[in-house]
């Protein structure tokens, strides 16, 4: 009889094991709510905010924010390959003098290992030109492995592990040089997911989506919110309006989309003797010679960048060390590239409030992708300023001024050779290419620039900007910020 009954409750208590499913907040469970083995693809679509990562106005404010009208994604998993459609407009801050916004449409891919964005014909009704973007290839894939459905479907194809965490799960797995880490509620809802991407400011950059408010759109169950940080400040605030299951996609890479990288390549033109303006794609930099040393103004970009330079001022200016690197601001397309620069052994000219910006980026793991300062662990040594600097070698003297009442960054430099009348700038002004019209409104950057080159009284006959064309003159500055006849 206690044979027969201790045989009926082992029978009864796997058929109420089987009746009641995985372990809620489990893998399994999510799995099944969510409904990962019948979804191969996915596309959703909402409004809310983007911001611009890596373009914060001062060290120590937020990434700019822009107003969503319209977002949408669409994703196939099994490629992988996705494509982001974006239209938006820069919200306008109080107090903050920026140009008039304009709308921006944005048209971004990516498919296994090729990323290219779509860009409009130059000529009226020209076919869309694909723009090859093989450093977006890391952060796009991995933007289709954080979604709900990515995550589940890469921690089952990376053999995930799983603790239990907050009445459901924290999974752990790496995929390729990237940990994701992510946790499943109660309900069975991916919640968050955080990961680690390259950037050569930041190094091994946290991105933490937050998903929350999850519907069912349609039989498909998603989240209605969808919130990203990434270098601590918000860059995407999402509200989720219409999702849909295994839609028709074809997102293959055009021809022109796997173009390989063009050379890095930096070209010398001299300005004056002893000055040297470093050209090479959409950033510039300037070198000036020194009786013992040089002093280079902008590393922009990356290591490839920077380290370009470096090879092309030793070869121009042999047989003496860079000892300076001018920092301009710390938008990260200008400081990208300023690590190689203090592993090269220069100290770093900025405005006081950068260094700490600096100290604390440059202190945190640099691991994903090492450059040279991850290897060489050099100690970035600093001089700093608030309104004005000098650098001089007895003979030659570089001043170094904040570009003040600005709405573009609030620790933005410009640098000033008296000798010679050169001022070097990025961002306040970009010369026109020949024959291009002039914008419909007057850039505040390009008034400011020339507010404060007569404050301070610098007289200037050539403009070596560290973007566009190539030297210009007060001249060309003038003609841009001469208020245009709309009649």
């Amino acid at each position: 009889m206690r044979t027969l009954m201790t045989s009926s409750l082992v029978v009864a208590i796997a058929v109420a094991s089987i009746a009641c499913g995985p372990q809620a907040g489990s893998l399994q469970a999510a799995n099944e709510t969510l409904g990962t083995a019948q979804v191969n693809a996915i596309e959703f679509s909402g409004t809310g905010r983007w911001y611009q990562f890596g373009q914060a106005p001062a060290p120590n404010l937020p990434w700019p924010q822009f107003d969503v009208s319209s977002y949408t994604a669409t994703i196939n998993y099994a490629t992988p390959a996705a494509r982001v459609q974006m239209t938006r407009k820069q919200t306008i801050e109080p107090g903050r003098v920026r140009p008039a916004p304009v709308e921006q449409r944005p048209d971004q891919y990516v498919s296994g290992t090729t990323a290219w964005n779509l860009a409009p014909g130059a000529a009226p009704n020209a076919a869309p030109v694909a723009q090859p973007q093989p450093a977006a290839v890391e952060e796009r894939v991995m933007e289709i492995w954080t979604t709900p459905h990515g995550f589940l479907k890469a921690a089952a194809a990376n053999n995930a592990t799983s603790t239990p965490s907050e009445g459901g799960s924290e999974v752990t797995f790496t995929a390729g040089k990237n940990k994701y880490v992510g946790n499943i509620n109660a309900q069975n809802e991916v919640t968050r997911v955080q990961t680690w991407i390259d950037n050569p400011v930041l190094g091994d950059t946290e991105v933490l989506f937050t998903y929350s408010d999850y519907k069912d759109f349609g039989g498909v169950r998603f989240p209605s919110r969808i919130q990203r940080v990434q270098g601590e400040h918000p860059v995407l605030d999402l509200t989720v309006s219409n999702v849909t299951a295994n839609p028709a996609v074809n997102i293959t890479a055009p021809a022109d989309a796997n173009a390989a990288p063009a050379p890095v390549t930096v070209t010398v033109e001299k300005l004056a003797d002893g000055v040297y303006y470093l050209k090479g794609g959409t950033h510039h930099s300037v070198a000036v010679d020194q009786k013992d040393h040089i002093v280079v103004v902008e590393g922009p970009q990356n290591e490839a960048r920077s380290a370009a330079v470096i090879a092309k001022v030793k070869e121009t200016i042999p047989n003496k060390p860079i000892k300076y690197l001018v920092n301009t601001h710390v938008h990260f397309d200008h400081s990208g590239g300023v690590r190689t620069f203090v592993d090269e052994g220069a100290t770093i000219v900025t405005h006081a409030d950068n260094k700490p910006y600096y100290e604390k980026a440059w202190a945190a793991p640099h691991t994903i992708s090492p450059d040279k300062l991850a290897q060489s662990k050099k100690a970035a040594s600093f001089e700093t300023f608030t309104d004005k600097h000098v650098l001089t070698d007895g003979s030659r003297t570089i001043e170094i001024y904040k570009i003040a009442g600005g709405g573009h960054n609030d620790a933005f430099a410009m640098v000033y050779l008296p000798k010679e009348k050169i001022l070097i700038e990025g961002d306040a002004f970009t010369p026109l290419a020949a024959n291009a019209p002039p914008p419909a409104t007057v850039n505040p950057f390009a008034v400011n620039l020339d507010e404060n080159i007569t404050r301070l009284k610098l007289d200037v006959k050539q403009i070596a900007a560290l973007h566009g064309p190539g030297v210009t003159n007060m001249a060309a500055l003038k003609a841009f910020i001469t208020p245009r006849n709309t009649n």
